[in-house]
This record gives structure tokens, sequence and C-alpha cells, in this order.
């Protein structure tokens, strides 16, 4: 006798929907390892996962076998390697989104402090794109709108990331910004003198514009400097070699935008240290 083809399908989307019950606890207890954002006793794992902890430490065990979790001296447990590294790829669109929502509690803190417009910037092969802006509060705001490029000689983002890239890749699209002005001067001389300015910025760490795109409108940009490139920083700042100071990999940039009254020039210095302190808490300068 054929089988109920009803029967047939429900025993197919009951195996389809199916997993397995101890693949998912173990991720939960790993779930609660990044949650708390430190390393935990097994007994405060156990509660968490109102399990009971000779069951919560078989699980961290196989964690530890694959290095997703660790065992450190006092006994507590953290994360292992392997989720450090997962964390790390900033090319994948997890991390991504985590880091753009975290430059965006940074541009929101810096708005709030300076009572200023601030925008986030990512490289891209044709230049820099405005991806995020934070509007102030205040009668007068400044804000660029989202997916504008930025021009490489007159605003500060473009400036800032033409200073960290190679003059391979920036000197045509500098070059291209240049002929489309019209302008006579000699492109050799022009180069010089905005090689000259590259190497300002590098030194100083920041760059800056007064009223070059729109008259009365300064701007103030930061490099974006993430954990994993802290090592190229610090060469960075060091190093008097051109080539190596440009290895520094530049992905995203913070720039604060305001009214010659907003963000007078001759605060520069104090507003940097304001922005850079900022940044600082949150791990990307």
């Amino acid at each position: 006798m054929p089988a109920d083809k009803n029967f047939l399908d429900k025993s197919v989307t009951s195996k389809n929907q199916s997993g397995i019950q101890s693949l998912e606890i173990g991720l939960s207890i790993l779930d609660v390892l990044i949650d708390r954002h430190e390393p935990m006793m097994l007994k405060d794992i156990a509660e968490t996962m109102q399990m009971h902890p000779a069951k919560s430490h078989r699980y961290l065990v196989s964690l530890i076998r694959k290095n997703y979790a660790r065992k450190l001296d006092d006994g507590r447990y953290g994360l292992g390697d392997r989720v450090n590294a997962l964390a790390a790829l900033g090319h994948t669109e997890l991390s991504q989104n985590n880091l753009l929502a975290r430059l965006t509690q940074v541009a929101n803190e810096i708005k709030d402090t300076l009572k200023c417009g601030v925008q986030i910037a990512k490289w891209f092969s044709e230049g820099p794109i405005i991806i995020q802006s934070v509007e102030p509060d205040s009668p007068i705001s400044i804000i660029t709108r989202i997916g504008s490029r930025m021009p490489l000689t007159t605003s500060a983002t473009g400036q800032l990331f033409a200073s960290y890239q190679s003059d391979a890749v920036i000197q045509p699209l500098v070059t291209a910004e240049w002929q489309s002005s019209n302008a006579a001067a000699d492109m050799t001389e022009k180069w010089q003198n905005f090689a000259q300015l590259q190497a300002k910025i590098r030194t100083q760490g920041y760059a800056t514009v007064t009223g070059d795109m729109l008259m009365g409108i300064n701007a103030i940009t930061i490099p974006v400097i993430l954990p994993h490139f802290a090592n190229s920083a610090a060469n960075l700042s060091t190093s008097s070699d051109k080539t190596a100071s440009k290895a520094l990999p530049l992905e995203y940039a913070i720039t604060i935008i305001g009214t010659t009254e907003q963000l007078p020039m001759s605060e520069q210095q104090n507003v940097v240290e304001q922005i850079l302190a900022i940044a600082q808490r949150y791990q990307i300068a």
C-alpha cells in the first residue's frame, strides 16, 4: 500500500528543521562569553545558562579544544584565538557593521561635545566616500550627503586619505582633479607642493582645511586606526621614510565640519585633542 504523501511531506519538513541540540548549547555558552566581554568563572557561566556546572564544563572543554575558548590561570574562562581572529576580519559583513556602529557612536559623541557636524568616510578605488553623517542640534549645520565622493585636493577628508595611500594610487586621481578644474599651473610643481602637504599631514596625524571647499567652513579629519593596525601606526609616527609611512592601511576617517565660529582654527590643537580623546575611548585612534 503506498505511503501517505502528506505524512512524507511532514517527515521531510520535520527532518529539515531539526538541528543538533548539543551544538546549539555549546554556541549559547560561547554567546555568554562574547556578551560578557570579559572572562567568567565556571559557576557564573553555569548560572547564566541555568545549567549544572559539570555539564557547562564539558561544553567548555570542547570549545577550548577547538580554540573558541580558553581557560586562564585564575580559573576563569575567556574567548579563544579563533573568536578574536573572526572579530579582526574587517572584510566580513558582521565586522563592518559592528565597526560602523562604533564609529557612529564616536561621531555622535564628537557632535555632542563640539556642536559640529561629523561625517565618516571610507576609502574606495575611486576615492573617499561619505558613508555616515551626523547632524548637530544647532541652527547652523553643515553636512555632506551620504554617498558623496570627497575631493582629494580641497577637502580635509580627501587630503588625509591621499596622505596614507601610495603615489601610484593617488597621483592619477589627484591629476584628474586638477585637469577637471582647468588648472593652468605646472603639474610637476603642483604635485611637489601636494607632496609637501602630504608629509605635513602624516607628521601631525590629521588634516585641516579652512574654507577650501566652502567659504567660512572649516574641517578637521582624523584617521581611524583599528587595534590590529596598532603596530603599523606606531611605525608611522617614528619612521621618516616616506614609503614606510604610507604602508598604514587606512580605510576609514572621521571629519568634523563647522563654521569659523563653531570650529575656529585658532583652537585647532585643542579641538584635535578632544577628538582624539573620544576616539581613543572607543579604541579607534
